[in-house]
């Protein structure tokens, strides 16, 4: 068993109960284990971030850029070793982790960008409407934050929260998935490299008893956190028990709109990118098609024959296109959907098929005119299962557009740019792309609307969410 636990600078075994298994899923074998951070565990790393977290604070802002400059160094030099963890846990193609490692640099380098610029920024004069007084802001570290990352996209998503924490000067207790939890452990190696003070980063791995003690911790003064809806409620339950503050990046059930101007061809390589990137796991898939009746027959003939020329199968043997479902839990409910969309009867085009060939595959899936009361409408699957419904008017499109619980992103492909800039400012998301692949960049906004969360990262809005203003006003009499 290896020492997974990072704690006050430290290497620890896990003293946990639970034993977790880390899995390559296109074999749907075992390669390590380790012993998940029982909760007294937890509560020494929240004492470090806490003792660290004064001298942090007050380290130089120029300091505390080095060091984030520092991390995307190293992690830019660890490239080929994360790229092929990337491939060999979550099953990810080779041009995927690549993509998840630039993200990384891009993050750290961005954030290290803005903490430069921080001191320029503390005591900005406050204009008053009355004489006699004048005043300021400081930007203060929010204190002690607990940062809850998902499996999807490790080290990219513990990357959009740590990089902005610790630019702000907070210090960390970050808990990464049970079922990626090693390349997480890449941050503190890289603390060790660069001399980060002791207790200014932990990282400590567990499953659903871990997460809930850090969240529950009395010593926290914010959460971050990025998954599932159920567990996303459970951490603002903590969060109002204390009255702090939580970010939350949660699920989505997102659109994308076809307007029969558009290039067919063009059309369905977007379509394409934005369900089977990351076999369908994303938050961000646009799994409902919203294509204008004059052109859906010929859209869905297209896009049938790009979801079965595909190239599914293991990253690491060949060159291919999509890999597998990461968990078997998660092979497991895609396969429900499945049986459900069987029972509704539904018009399976393309693949509805698991493979157990020996890893956890899955077909890539295209359902035609998919009634709006179905489940697969409705529900986040994250898996590679695309449900069209067809539209007449740009009113109807944007309505069905917005009917959903949740409100992430969305899709608009039209040759029309003033329509598509149109409909972009009515759809009730976070965050839309105009005839684009999924393109996210540091320097934009992420998170949603509705039931896909609360805040947002990235962008400046990601370091806001780790910093607490502070006015300061003085009589002048």
């Amino acid at each position: 068993m290896t020492a997974a636990h990072y704690i006050n600078g430290h290497w620890q075994h896990g003293e946990g109960v639970d034993c977790i298994t880390v899995y390559d899923p296109a074999l749907g074998q075992p390669f390590a284990e380790l012993i998940a951070a029982s909760p007294a565990q937890v509560d020494q790393a929240v004492a470090a971030a806490r003792s660290a977290l004064p001298a942090w604070r007050n380290v130089s802002a120029q300091q505390r850029a080095a060091y984030l400059r520092g991390f995307a160094e190293h992690i830019d030099q660890r490239r080929e070793a994360l790229i092929a963890l990337q491939m060999q846990n979550n099953g990810k193609p080779h041009h995927e982790a690549v993509v998840d490692i630039d993200d990384a640099v891009a993050t750290f380098n961005y954030y290290a960008g803005l903490a430069e610029q921080l001191t320029a920024r503390q005591g900005r004069e406050v204009p008053l409407s009355a004489p006699g007084f004048t005043a300021h802001t400081r930007l203060d570290p929010v204190g002690v934050v607990g940062l809850i990352v998902p499996w999807n996209f490790p080290l990219v998503t513990s990357a959009w929260k740590l990089a902005p924490a610790l630019a702000a000067g907070c210090t960390v207790v970050l808990k990464p998935s049970e079922i990626t939890p090693l390349i997480e452990q890449t941050y503190g190696q890289i603390a060790d490299a660069l001399g980060l003070p002791a207790g200014v980063l932990n990282i400590v791995g567990g499953k659903a008893e871990t997460g809930a003690a850090l969240s529950n911790h009395p010593g926290i003064d914010k959460l971050s956190f990025t998954g599932s809806n159920a567990v996303g409620s459970q951490v603002m339950r903590s969060a109002a028990t204390f009255c702090r503050p939580v970010t939350l990046e949660l699920g989505g059930k997102s659109a994308i709109l076809v307007f029969d101007d558009c290039d067919l061809d063009q059309a369905v390589e977007w379509i394409v990118a934005g369900i089977c990137w990351n076999a369908g796991q994303m938050c961000s898939a646009t799994s409902r098609l919203l294509v204008q009746d004059s052109i859906a027959d010929a859209l869905l003939l297209r896009l049938k024959s790009a979801f079965e020329t595909l190239r599914v199968g293991n990253p690491l043997t060949a060159e291919v296109d999509m890999g597998p479902l990461t968990s078997q839990a998660q092979w497991s409910k895609v396969n429900d959907y499945f049986a459900i969309a069987r029972a509704e009867n539904l018009q399976c085009m393309a693949g509805g098929e698991v493979v157990r060939d020996p890893g956890w595959f899955v077909t890539p899936t295209l359902y035609a005119d998919v009634p709006l009361t179905s489940r697969l409408w409705g529900e986040e699957i994250f898996g590679p299962l695309l449900c069209t419904h067809r539209f007449s008017s740009e009113d109807d499109a944007v309505a069905l557009a917005n009917d959903s619980r949740f409100g992430l992103v969305a899709t608009v492909i039209s040759a029309d740019l003033v329509r598509a800039e149109r409909i972009a400012n009515t759809l009730d998301v976070g965050h839309v792309w105009i005839n684009s692949a999924q393109a996210v960049f540091v320097e934009t906004s992420w998170g949603g609307t509705k039931g896909s969360g609360i805040g947002r990262e990235l962008g400046p809005w990601g370091l806001a969410a780790y910093q607490s203003v502070k006015h300061v006003t003085r009589c002048l009499g």
